[in-house]
């Protein structure tokens, strides 16, 4: 055999056995009669060394370098008291070699192995099965794996079956582009890959399937960001019989389990905060807060209604908002520290921002707008925002999706720099309640704020006549730390309720019956009350793991671009391929 035991096995217990392991050369010391190498695999690191008494085993030393990958037969034997290493779990013990083989020699990697080398990304990309030797990369992937196998244990003790559901799926719209996959059998016909498995974990509810759950691979052709990939994993989850509450309690209990027991180390706020749409953009102006830190807005629309300075008072006149933020202990800033901020929240679509930094030892106000104000209105800001000597305000003015989007992003960075994200706090919310429709004015029609599958809530039905950009969904969203980690609702299970929800969004009867005539019908086979939600796991596992991209949890992942540098995929594919799948490319 290979090996008796793995490079992360060996312990004191294990002196005076005769031991055969195989791994990679991590490191090597060469004191000439004397050469250490520390042997590694996934499970660890074990010092070997070979002494020149046994002259065919320190010839193979002697001639390895890194990443050769050697097989070696020892004794095991205790570290002298002044060479053990503490940090490594193998650091009481080391194998003195009496044969070693070379199973493979190794070019020189342009990755450094031993430690994180701040290469290029695309360099680690290109050479990934290089860059998946580092303890950090293999740690994401075991952390990764350990989170699925918990989900899978936990679902199956919850009485869930997990099914797997159809990769070449009909092309349906569901807000972003498909990848489409050419039928060589059905000439001008496309299968798609799926977005989600959206419609058919919901016909595995009619099915009678009542607990259903799938690790789910998903395919997106949208423009990528850091916490997305064109092909991604989500747990899939749906049930019947259940209502809002059932739902968000079942997963609340899930991922308390989870990270108390892959995260231990890390503080988890229980039971998970609770706030409308409503209540998530009026004080923090985004709907997936990082709740670790306060710094909440602060609406002046009232304390400013009569004001006389023009930028606040056309934007409330516009129907607009005008909203500050208090930056505790800031108004030391400098000026280029406030341009900064400035450039941040024009980047958000603001088109100024209006400042005011009152002084710790209570002198004159700096300000950018206060010359403009009436008298008293200063001080009604102040008093309205909380503040006090030394802080900070930041004042934006515009329609509501503008004073939200700047003020998030002055949120998140005033956070960053004055210290107050806790990196070892897990602070997950339900975002609920939120609107059922958005308007497209681009298209002059409504659009799903989540999918066209989603329920109204019962008591806004009504509104879907009459008023339905006031409806709310049975809708709701996972936050963690600022970013949503999945996303699920109750689901519309009356054919006459998803007709009038198409109908609403512009999609034709008869597109309708082309599109979805197969979950229409479905509909009228005895479907039950039914809802369920996809968690990402991919962003789960990059937050569990403090990594800032999901690339570091994925093994194999695309770049930006949607790139495979490894592969170098996307590719040209043969003409003959192309004859076969009848397609003709444009020049």
């Amino acid at each position: 055999m290979f090996r008796s035991h793995t490079c992360g096995e060996l312990r004191q217990e294990h002196v005076g056995a005769t031991v055969t392991m195989a791994g990679w050369v991590h490191r090597r010391r060469d004191h000439g009669e004397l050469i250490f190498i520390d042997l590694r695999d996934r499970y660890g690191i074990t010092q070997v060394v070979f002494d020149s008494a046994v002259a065919a085993a320190h010839q193979v030393a002697d001639e390895a370098r890194s990443e050769y990958v050697l097989q070696v037969r020892g004794v095991v034997r205790p570290r002298p008291p002044e060479a053990v290493n503490p940090d490594l779990a193998t650091g009481a013990i080391e194998v003195e070699a009496l044969e070693a083989t070379v199973l493979n020699p190794a070019r020189t990697s342009p990755l450094y192995i031993a430690k994180e080398g701040g290469e290029d990304e695309a360099l680690r990309l290109k050479y990934r099965y290089l860059d998946l030797r580092r303890e950090r990369m293999q740690r994401n992937i075991i952390l990764r794996h350990r989170v699925i196998k918990f989900m899978r244990d936990f679902l199956d003790r919850e009485g869930f079956l997990e099914i797997e559901t159809p990769i070449l799926i009909k092309s349906t719209p569901e807000g972003a582009r498909d990848y489409l996959v050419p039928s060589r059998l059905h000439p001008g016909k496309f299968y798609a890959l799926p977005q989600s498995p959206q419609q058919l974990k919901q016909l595995l509810m009619v099915a009678g399937f009542d607990r259903y759950f799938q690790i789910a691979r998903c395919f997106r052709d949208e423009d990528q960001r850091a916490d997305r990939q064109p092909e991604f994993t989500q747990l899939d989850l749906e049930m019947s019989f259940v209502n809002q509450e059932d739902v968000l309690n079942l997963i609340e209990r899930l991922f308390i389990a989870l990270c108390q027991t892959i995260t231990p180390h890390k503080t988890l706020p229980t039971p998970f905060r609770r706030l409308t749409y409503a209540e998530a953009m009026e004080r923090y102006g985004s709907d997936k807060p990082d709740l670790r830190y306060d710094l909440e807005l602060v609406n002046l629309g009232d304390v400013l209604a009569n004001t006389p300075f023009q930028v606040f008072q056309g934007a409330l006149e516009r129907g607009g908002q005008v909203k500050g933020l208090r930056a505790p202990g800031c108004a030391g800033f400098s000026r280029k520290q406030i341009d900064e901020l400035a450039e941040l929240a024009r980047v958000g679509g603001a088109r100024g921002l209006a400042w005011a930094a009152l002084p710790a030892d209570g002198g004159e106000v700096r300000s950018s707008f206060a010359k403009n104000l009436a008298p008293g209105e200063l001080e009604a800001i102040i008093a309205r925002m909380g503040a006090g000597p030394g802080d900070l305000l930041l004042l934006v003015a515009d329609t509501p999706s503008v004073v939200a989007a700047a003020l998030d992003r002055l949120r998140r960075e005033l956070a960053a720099r004055l210290g107050l994200i806790d990196p070892n706090t897990l602070s997950f919310a339900w975002i609920v309640d939120f609107p059922m429709f958005e308007w497209n004015p681009e298209e002059e029609r409504w659009d799903a704020m989540h999918h066209p599958f989603t329920s109204p809530r019962d008591e806004d039905l009504p509104l879907l006549d009459s008023d339905p950009g006031k409806a709310r969904a049975k809708a709701y969203d996972l936050v963690l730390n600022g970013y949503e980690v999945g996303g699920g609702s109750i689901r519309i299970h009356r054919r006459e309720v998803q007709q009038k929800v198409f109908d609403l969004l512009g999609i034709s009867r008869e597109a309708a019956m082309a599109q979805f005539g197969h979950m229409l019908e479905a509909f009228e086979y005895g479907a039950p009350p039914h809802g369920g939600i996809a968690p990402g796991i991919d962003r789960i596992v990059m937050i569990l793991a403090d990594e800032s991209t999901i690339r570091e949890v994925m093994a194999f992942p695309k770049t930006q671009q949607a790139v495979d540098l490894m592969t170098n995929a996307p590719s040209p594919v043969d003409e003959r391929q192309l004859k076969e799948l009848h397609i003709q490319l444009r020049p």
